[in-house]
C-alpha cells in the first residue's frame, strides 16, 4: 500500500506549517465540505469569518492560544451543522485529544473523511 492509500491521520494536518506548540497549543480541523454556511460561527467567534465567495464559514488562524480557546469552542459548539460528530472540532495538539465538540466524551478525533 503507497503513502496515499494510507488513512490521513487528523492529528498531522497541518503540522509541517505550525507554529511551536508551546506558543499555539490548540488547532482547528475544519471539515469545511461540510459547512452549509449558517454564520454561526462567526456570529459567536472574533477568529471566524463568512467567506463572500463561497458562502461558508472560515477561520482566520487554524492555530491558537489558551486566550482564544473559549472563543473558537464557542464557534465549534453553535454550529447547526454538527449533527453528528460536528464539522468544526478544536483539537489540543499536545495531548491529540478533541476538545470541542467531543461527541464521543473520550477526547477522540470525530473528524468524518
Amino acid at each position: 500500500m503507497s503513502d496515499a492509500d494510507e488513512p490521513v491521520d487528523p492529528t498531522e494536518i497541518g503540522e509541517s506549517n505550525a507554529p511551536p506548540v508551546e506558543d499555539a497549543p490548540y488547532k482547528l480541523l475544519f471539515e469545511a465540505n461540510k459547512c452549509f454556511g449558517a454564520g454561526k460561527c462567526a456570529a459567536v467567534s472574533d477568529n471566524w469569518e463568512m467567506d463572500i465567495k463561497s458562502g461558508m464559514g472560515r477561520p482566520k488562524t487554524y492555530f491558537f492560544d489558551e486566550d482564544a480557546l473559549d472563543d473558537n469552542v464557542a464557534a465549534a459548539d453553535a454550529c447547526p451543522a454538527k449533527k453528528g460528530p460536528g464539522v468544526i472540532h478544536v483539537i489540543d495538539r499536545r495531548t491529540n485529544e478533541e476538545i470541542a465538540p467531543d461527541p464521543h466524551g473520550d477526547g477522540t478525533i470525530s473528524v468524518d473523511w
